[in-house]
C-alpha cells in the first residue's frame, strides 16, 4: 500500500467523485460514573461515492464506534456527519430509522438471520418497513439472492445453509432496499479462508457496479481487497492509504483449495 498525506486523503476521498460520507471533527465520549471515556477524538474523513474502504484497528481503537455513527446507530457527541448531504447528527430517532432503511445496508459477523424463516423470507424483511408492495419485495429478494449466487437456495432455512451461504443471504438482505452504502462489520470473522475470499469477491463486484462499501475488519489479508485502508488507534485516524496492487478476489479464488480438499 502507498501512503497519501492525511490531509489530502481525509478531506478529498476520490478526486472529482461525489462525497457520500462527510465526517467533520467528530468526537464521541461516554460518561461512566465520574469518568469520561473518549472513543473518538476529532475524526474528519470524506468517503466518495463508489469507494471501497476498509476500516482497521485494534479493539478499543474507535473503529466500531465510528461505524455505529456511520450507520446512524449512534450520534456524535460533537462534530458533524453528513450522509449524501444530509446532516444526520441532528435527526430524530424516527428519521434516523428511515435513513437506515433506505440509504444503508448492513452486514454483520453473526449473519443475524431468523432461524425459522427461509432465505427468501429473511431477505424480504427490510422491504416490510419500506412501503414496498409484497410482489415488489419478493421480486427484489429473488434478484438479490440471484446476485449473490443463491437463486437455487431461496426455500432453504439457515440451518440448511453453510456459513458462507448464510452470509450471502445476509448480503442479499442488505441489498434488497437498494442502499447507497453497504456497511459490513467483520463480515468474514466467522468464515474459513476460502469462503472469506468468496465474500470479498461479492463485495468487489458490487463495488465495480458503483456501490459504496465500507468494511470493518481486523484482518490485513481481508483489508487488502478494499481500494483504501483507514487505521484507527486511540480514537484517531493514524493512517489513511490507497491500496497499491489491489488483488482481485476472483483471481485469488482460482488458486485456493476447495473445501473438499
Amino acid at each position: 500500500m502507498v501512503t497519501n498525506s492525511q490531509t489530502e486523503t481525509t478531506h478529498t476521498g476520490m478526486k472529482g467523485a461525489e462525497p457520500v460520507i462527510l465526517v467533520q471533527e467528530v468526537h464521541k465520549y461516554y460518561e461512566l460514573g465520574e469518568t469520561r471515556v473518549h472513543a473518538l477524538r476529532g475524526v474528519s474523513i470524506e468517503i466518495a461515492r463508489g469507494e471501497f474502504v476498509a476500516i482497521m484497528g485494534a479493539s478499543g481503537g474507535g473503529k466500531s464506534t465510528f461505524m455505529n455513527i456511520l450507520g446512524c446507530l449512534d450520534k456524535p457527541s460533537a462534530g458533524r456527519y453528513l450522509l449524501e448531504g444530509i446532516e444526520v447528527s441532528s435527526l430524530s430517532i424516527k428519521e434516523l430509522a428511515t435513513i437506515r432503511n433506505h440509504k444503508l445496508g448492513f452486514v454483520f459477523q453473526g449473519f443475524n438471520l431468523l432461524s425459522r424463516t427461509t432465505a427468501l423470507e429473511n431477505v424480504e424483511l427490510p422491504t416490510l418497513y419500506a412501503r414496498i408492495s409484497k410482489a415488489e419485495g419478493e421480486k427484489r429478494s429473488r434478484e438479490a439472492l440471484a446476485l449473490v449466487g443463491l437463486a437455487d437456495r431461496i426455500s432453504h432455512f439457515p440451518s440448511q445453509l453453510s456459513g458462507g451461504q448464510q452470509q450471502r443471504v445476509a448480503i442479499a438482505r442488505a441489498l434488497v432496499n437498494r442502499p447507497s452504502i453497504l456497511l459490513a462489520d467483520e463480515p468474514t470473522g466467522n468464515l474459513d479462508s476460502r469462503t472469506s475470499v468468496e465474500i470479498m469477491d461479492i463485495f468487489q463486484k458490487l463495488n465495480d457496479d458503483g456501490l459504496t462499501v465500507v468494511l470493518v475488519t481486523h484482518e490485513p489479508d481481508i483489508a487488502q481487497y478494499a481500494k483504501r485502508g483507514i487505521q484507527f488507534r486511540d480514537g484517531k485516524i493514524r493512517r489513511d492509504e490507497r491500496t497499491e496492487n489491489q488483488p482481485r478476489a476472483s483471481e485469488v479464488i482460482k488458486h485456493l483449495p476447495s473445501l473438499e480438499d
